[in-house]
């Protein structure tokens, strides 16, 4: 049935039609049973391709969006961390100022309590000192002078002599 013989090369026109014929059947039938599932496939991969380049597309601006909420809730985190370090460290002064104005005014409410026992140890001091000199002056006089002299005399001539000695002072 196919002979292909050249015989002095000459192409027989028969073969050839039929040849021909049969590629044409041949492609037709291919068109129909192969090229449409075949470019279906061809589409199908196509559009999960599309769809797949698409979703990473989504999916990447998600996953930005997300790293930029992420890093702003660090960041406020961070300023609500260093505004609570702040306050505390303001806190700390005002009461580190406040146990230092404590302390001085106690201080000098101590010196003005102890200058003021000191005043009053100093005038009973020299209370007790009057006392005691003029009863020495007395005795001291008495016996100097044979004479006694008058208590309330003496007692005007010692306040006199140590109020001398405060003004000197």
């Amino acid at each position: 049935m196919f002979s292909y013989s050249v015989v002095g090369a000459q192409l027989y026109v028969g073969d050839m039609l039929f040849v021909m014929i049969t590629f044409l059947v041949l492609m037709w039938l291919v068109k129909i049973i192969a090229w449409k599932p075949i470019t279906k496939m061809m589409q199908d991969r196509s559009d999960k391709i599309v769809n797949d380049i698409d979703s990473a597309k989504e999916s990447r601006t998600k996953a930005a969006e997300l790293a930029q909420k992420r890093q702003a809730e660090l960041d406020k985190t961070r300023d609500d961390a260093n505004s609570i370090i702040n306050n505390a460290k303001q806190n700390g002064q005002r009461q580190q100022e406040q146990i230092v104005e404590d302390a001085r005014n106690e201080a000098s409410n101590l010196k003005s309590s102890a200058e003021k026992d000191i005043e009053q140890q100093r005038q009973e001091a020299l209370a007790n000192s009057r006392k005691d000199v003029a009863s020495l002056s007395i005795e001291i006089a008495s016996k100097i002078i044979s004479k006694e002299l008058n208590e309330d005399d003496q007692k005007g001539l010692v306040d006199s002599y140590i109020e001398g000695l405060g003004k000197q002072k």
